[in-house]
């Protein structure tokens, strides 16, 4: 019998350098308080810099302000 994790293919995950983690989707995000979000979109993007208004979703915040960690690496 198959087990489910060889049944399906793999989900697509693609890590930017200065902005958000594409998946893709659709995806259903579990959140630190255990509420679940789902996105129909096929690729989603989710926020890695936390500056988001619509987190775990990116709303392309990171594009106008530069995070102190990476800032101080230039």
């Amino acid at each position: 019998m198959a087990n489910d994790h060889t049944a399906r293919s793999a989900t697509r995950v693609t890590v930017t350098h200065d902005g958000p983690v594409l998946v893709d989707g659709p995806v259903e995000v579990v959140m630190e308080d255990g509420t679940t979000v789902r996105s129909e979109r096929r690729v989603v993007a989710l926020c890695t810099c936390r500056r988001s208004r619509i987190a775990p979703f990116c709303d392309t915040s990171h594009r106008t302000k530069v995070r102190a960690d990476r800032a101080d690496a230039s």
